[in-house]
């Protein structure tokens, strides 16, 4: 039987994939390649460019692989584009989830690996957060991914489907040698946006605030090594197969990394002072979100081992400077030009 892993050619999928691989599992992807690249797909796996959405397209490939288990990755991810479009959220994140849970429930496929997200808590009053925070998504993105969890709870209940709902905050870095990385256009995360000024893409960096809470007066948020999150799908995965029940497990490093910090890190990576600027507040940003990754620790047996931000930036830095480009689908120069106007 094989697994499927819905997302596959996208950052984290991608990296899942080659992980499966190697503990020879058979992975079967599909992508519709909205934010996915098709070069990130490694030889070994069979890959469909096909939407979630399209059921039929879907029920064919669980007939023809004999899906037994599936990972979930595929869903839009920007907290501030979901807010502006709203409706197309709802309809690739949620009724994806419809989709692919209805072919679920028609092939008899009763586990499922979800990628959730942190931003189902909004702002939490409490950190670190853990598991019982209460669910107060300040997005649509956020309400999407806590609906999909609802679904997969009602779904699991009258059809006998177990889940594992992973909820990440800040994923970074890059697998080891640098084959794959992260890849956004626009960029919207942090890391990416810092080592872009040495690549010569961007002229400084703006930081959004310096009189929070904190330290430094920056933004404190928990970054997690995408190798490790990684870890923390396969011991989800093996957690199903064991006959483990539904749950939900927070995944973080447990650390805090101001702004400041992370741009500090990366200078000391890449040898060369980074300029930033200091910009306004962005509404709703909280002074500090930090995981309790406990539960996951305690059940799944996880323990992340790529904490330090010189680790997770190195990595990454090993990726963004052999491919300053990402993948081919990215123009150097337009990238250029819309940061520049931007600054």
């Amino acid at each position: 039987m094989a697994i499927l892993v819905c997302g596959g050619a996208g950052y984290i999928g991608s990296h899942a994939v080659r992980a499966l691989l190697e503990g020879g599992e058979e992975v079967v992807i599909v992508d519709n390649l909205l934010t996915g690249f098709a070069e990130a797909v490694p030889p070994g796996a069979e890959f469909y460019a096909v939407d979630v959405r399209d059921s039929e397209k879907l029920g064919a490939i669980f007939q023809k692989h004999d899906i037994g288990e599936v990972m979930h990755f595929a869903a839009s991810s920007q907290v501030g584009e979901s807010v502006v479009k709203p409706l197309f959220y709802f309809n690739n994140n949620v009724y994806g989830m419809q989709s692919l849970l209805e072919t679920m429930v028609r092939h008899g496929v009763g586990s499922i690996v979800f990628s959730s997200s942190a931003a189902v808590y909004g702002e939490p009053l409490v950190t670190p957060i853990d598991e019982k925070a209460p669910i107060a998504p300040k997005s649509p993105y956020g309400e999407s991914k806590a609906i999909m969890e609802k679904m997969m709870r009602w779904v699991g209940a009258a059809h006998k489907i177990r889940f594992a709902s992973l909820r990440y905050f800040n994923v970074a870095g890059a697998i080891e040698g640098g084959a794959i990385g992260e890849a956004h256009a626009p960029e919207t995360h942090l890391i990416p946006i810092v080592l872009q000024v040495p690549l010569g893409q961007r002229r400084n960096v703006t930081v959004f605030g310096d009189d929070y809470d904190t330290p430094d007066g920056t933004c404190v948020r928990d970054y997690i090594h995408v190798c490790d999150l990684v870890d923390a799908h396969l011991l989800a995965l093996d957690y199903l197969r064991r006959g483990g029940e539904s749950d939900r497990f927070n995944l973080g490093s447990e650390k805090g990394f101001s702004v400041m910090e992370i741009i500090r890190a990366a200078e000391s990576v890449v040898g060369r002072i980074i300029p930033f600027s200091i910009g306004p507040r962005r509404a709703g940003d909280p002074d500090k979100l930090v995981a309790s990754s406990e539960k996951a620790k305690k059940i799944l047996g996880w323990t992340p081992r790529l904490t330090a931000a010189e680790e997770i930036i190195q990595s990454a830095w090993k990726w963004h400077s052999a491919r300053p480009l990402g993948y081919k689908h990215n123009d150097q120069n337009k990238l250029k030009d819309q940061n520049r106007n931007e600054h």
